[in-house]
């Protein structure tokens, strides 16, 4: 369904940070490249998740970034949400009555490496050994630690102006930083993209599931708001995220589960799917990488992915029972 009400406005539910904001000026700017007579308003939400300093799974998880917007929406208080799809729980099902409309082209997913203002260190190798590094996401610290596991790597959340600034020392830290280690995505939506020194291949440092990818989210029954939604879609990634997503539901990984997924469309069409699963230290970890062959069915290779990280034992390191 293409036409959408002249008269409606579109009230968009989202986190009140600066990353966040930029996201959701982004989407705006394309719902008016379609419909260039619609009102838009945003309505900015600061979450438990923001608001708790500590560490997430003690709070029940990044899932909380999403799930007070989530209900929002299912009251019919907002139209529409715009997530950052590595922010949606993998162990739990889509909230009842809400569905993904769309996924905007995928961003760059690679993680990057700073140093503080005046370092002359340039990269991962030139740190001496006992050096901080600074992380949000276990995922990354395990990976870190299985390269480096002579570094101390330091678990640091908030906005990303705000650890760069902790990184520079601008904000008080119990431990002077060395370095820190955040998404290209990120940088460039804030444009601090000069900050990076050392950007890490998906080889070195395997991305999030859904890392760098929005998603447009709505009521299933809200016919205008699918349509105008589904306009903006990328099929692309909507295929890759399928297929990540699907090993991540299998998995039942959760916000603590340092897992990494990423899915790729090869130049011949072919799809291509790389886990892991790592132990928080990262000293044990499972790897898989499949293609998707004849069917090429972003689910069958996400189930597939799933099941034989699962057979070198994945859930083991999951659940955190030695083996």
């Amino acid at each position: 369904m293409n036409d959408f009400p002249a008269a409606r406005t579109v009230r968009i539910g989202t986190r009140n940070s600066p990353m966040a904001l930029a996201q959701v000026d982004q989407v705006s700017a394309l719902l008016r490249k379609h419909e260039p007579e619609i009102s838009i308003e945003v309505v900015p939400v600061t979450t438990e998740a923001d608001l708790w300093q500590g560490d997430l799974a003690k709070l029940g998880g990044k899932g909380l970034f999403v799930k007070q917007i989530d209900q929002m929406l299912q009251r019919s208080e907002i139209d529409m949400a715009v997530h950052c799809i590595k922010d949606v729980p993998g162990d739990i099902p889509m909230p009842e009555g809400l569905i993904f409309a769309a996924y905007l082209p995928r961003d760059d997913v690679r993680d990057v490496l700073l140093f503080p203002e005046g370092s002359p260190f340039q990269t991962l190798d030139d740190l001496p050994a006992g050096a901080a590094v600074a992380t949000s996401a276990v995922r990354r610290k395990a990976q870190i630690n299985r390269v480096r596991p002579d570094l101390s790597v330091v678990r640091v959340r908030g906005l990303v102006g705000t650890r760069v600034d902790k990184l520079d020392g601008k904000k008080k830290m119990d431990t002077q930083l060395d370095a820190m280690v955040l998404a290209t995505s990120g940088l460039e939506r804030l444009n601090l993209s000069h900050r990076g020194r050392q950007v890490f291949g998906v080889d070195e440092m395997l991305p999030a599931v859904g890392a760098g990818t929005l998603g447009l989210e709505c009521r299933r029954d809200d016919g205008p708001m699918t349509g105008l939604l589904a306009r903006l879609n990328d099929q692309k990634t909507m295929t890759e995220i399928t297929a990540e997503r699907v090993m991540l539901h299998g998995l039942r990984g959760h916000c603590n589960s340092p897992i990494a997924g990423h899915c790729i469309t090869e130049p011949d069409g072919q799809l291509s799917l790389r886990g892991m699963v790592f132990s928080r230290d990262g000293s044990k970890f499972v790897h898989a990488h499949i293609w998707g062959e004849s069917s090429n069915d972003p689910a069958t290779l996400g189930a597939r992915v799933c099941a034989e990280l699962l057979r070198q034992g994945a859930r083991e390191i999951i659940v955190g029972i030695p083996h």
